[in-house]
């Protein structure tokens, strides 16, 4: 832009997209609709809570004792489902309220990006990203990683935003928030996702903007500074906090681990220890075209001298899968969720050049290769859906048998519950839990047997396992593939000092 002498400076915008070319709410809105019902038909709202969803529900229930609350978790989820769990037990109830709350939190992080891509840019990426069964599975879920996907990709595009038009308060306000929604999910998770853009504003003079980044720094202020506060309360300080997460997460360090997050691709919801052949190469060709497609997003963009958009989620995808793909000695496919939704952008641009841009006698060949390999990657995604929904809510039905039984032997509140799957088995009976030992131990031996004089206590054993030494001579039931261990009464003089 030309400016005279006496001008103040204007701002030129990373990117001025064509008349006409904004994404308007209704392709987006359109696609988080359809986000929500696939989620309320393909994961059945009766699937019931998983471990981890049991421990951060279990924070704010009235319903079921607080389970431990170890050292990497964080109160986001627990404040996210509060409005529901403090009224209500219903799993059916929190799963709705979970995914209509998923689909509008995908329609604000698209929408974040309007002015940047053309609307059906948008949708294409909500599309891709919405359809990947990691995403479909964890959207209902009481779980972090989707929170921080979303919250990652409105971020970006409210970056971009206010990068370019400082004076629009509504990008800057939304940076903010949607780096606190970040932060108060997964502060650690925060950081690697906005490295580049507390780099870009502190280090390269052309991107300064001084609120942008007192917005984005505050908003990540309210999540590190729950988590140090609750470091001092609970776990002696940061330092030993993070000590413990490290722990507990197996030791932070280089360790290369694509080829977990590969053999996570089938529906393995946590691969620890992460063993075994590969998939097949159908379930897993997506994970290698993602790169490709988003290098390809990346030459359009250059094509179309507009990069900066493109570029900056591509970086900020890279950094937030660092952690995941080499610091750490497992995998879980929900990690890289934050990934794949800033990678969704670039690769839908791509995916939609190539069946509209100049191509000839050619256009048709390639948009029916894309058309095949959509079509086939969808049918990929919905048949490890299929089975990992399947397998997860028969784990889940053996938990809630467990339980019944629990309470048919007299195990009811007040109750406490030790051993294999104490901590999710006991949510579904109303117990608390307690272990000696392990990532969750927060009792002693000796604090079990006192506690058995004045309430049930008992001791489940999965297949395989064996019985903690002071449940020996408890009477054993069976049920589910699990047995039960039941303490009697006078359990101390009977096991001893």
């Amino acid at each position: 832009m030309r400016m005279s002498s006496n001008a103040a400076p204007v701002v030129a915008p990373v990117a001025v997209p064509a008349a006409g070319s904004a994404a308007g709410p209704g392709p987006v809105a359109v696609v988080a609709g359809a986000f929500t019902l696939a989620q309320l038909l393909l994961v059945p709202p009766g699937m019931g809570l998983g471990w981890d969803e049991t421990v951060y529900v279990s924070q704010v229930s009235p319903h079921a004792p607080a389970a431990f609350f170890s050292a990497p978790r964080t109160r986001g989820v627990p404040l996210l489902v509060a409005p529901v769990v403090v009224w209500t037990s219903s799993t059916v109830v929190l799963r709705v309220y979970l995914a209509v709350l998923s689909g509008v939190a995908l329609h604000l992080a698209l929408y974040a990006w309007r002015g940047l891509f053309p609307a059906r840019v948008l949708a294409v990426a909500g599309a891709l990203f919405a359809t990947l069964w990691v995403t479909l599975f964890y959207g209902p879920q009481a779980m972090p990683n989707y929170w921080v996907a979303v919250g990652a990709l409105g971020c970006v595009g409210c970056f971009l935003r206010a990068r370019n038009d400082p004076g629009d308060r509504t990008a800057l306000w939304g940076a903010g928030a949607a780096t606190a929604l970040m932060a108060w999910m997964r502060p650690t998770d925060t950081v690697w996702v906005t490295l580049p853009l507390f780099a870009l504003l502190l280090a390269v003079r052309r991107w300064r903007r001084p609120r942008l980044l007192g917005l984005m720094a505050a908003g990540l202020g309210t999540g590190a500074v729950a988590w140090i506060v609750e470091a001092y309360a609970q776990f002696g300080g940061p330092a030993r906090r993070l000590a413990d997460g490290a722990r507990i997460q197996g030791g932070l360090g280089w360790n290369i681990a694509v080829d977990d997050q590969l053999r996570g691709l089938v529906g393995r919801t946590l691969c620890r220890p992460c063993t075994g052949d590969l998939p097949h190469p159908a379930v897993i060709a997506w994970w290698f075209v993602l790169p490709v497609l988003a290098a390809l997003g990346l030459a359009v963009a250059v094509r179309a001298g507009r990069p900066t958009p493109t570029v900056v989620p591509l970086v900020c995808a890279a950094t937030a899968a660092v952690p995941y793909l080499f610091l750490i000695g497992y995998a879980a496919p929900r990690f890289l969720l934050p990934a794949y939704a800033l990678l969704a952008i670039p690769v839908a641009d791509a995916l939609l050049d190539l069946v509209r841009g100049p191509g000839g006698a050619w256009r048709p060949v390639v948009g029916a290769v894309v058309a095949l390999g959509l079509v086939g990657h969808l049918a990929v995604q919905y048949a490890v859906l299929e089975r990992t929904v399947t397998r997860t809510t028969a784990f889940h039905r053996d938990w809630d048998r467990v339980a019944a039984e629990l309470r048919r032997l007299g195990v009811r509140p007040p109750c406490l519950l030790t051993g294999d799957y104490a901590i999710p088995i006991a949510y579904y009976a109303g117990c608390s839990s307690a272990h000696t030992s392990g990532n969750n131990a927060n009792i002693t031996r000796d604090g079990i047997l006192r506690t058995a004089d004045r309430m049930p206590v008992a001791a489940l054993v999965a297949p395989g396992g064996g019985p903690p030494e002071y449940a020996r001579a408890w009477p054993e039931h069976r049920v589910a593939g699990f047995r039960l261990r039941v303490a009697p009464t006078g359990v101390r003089a009977l096991t001893g000092p």
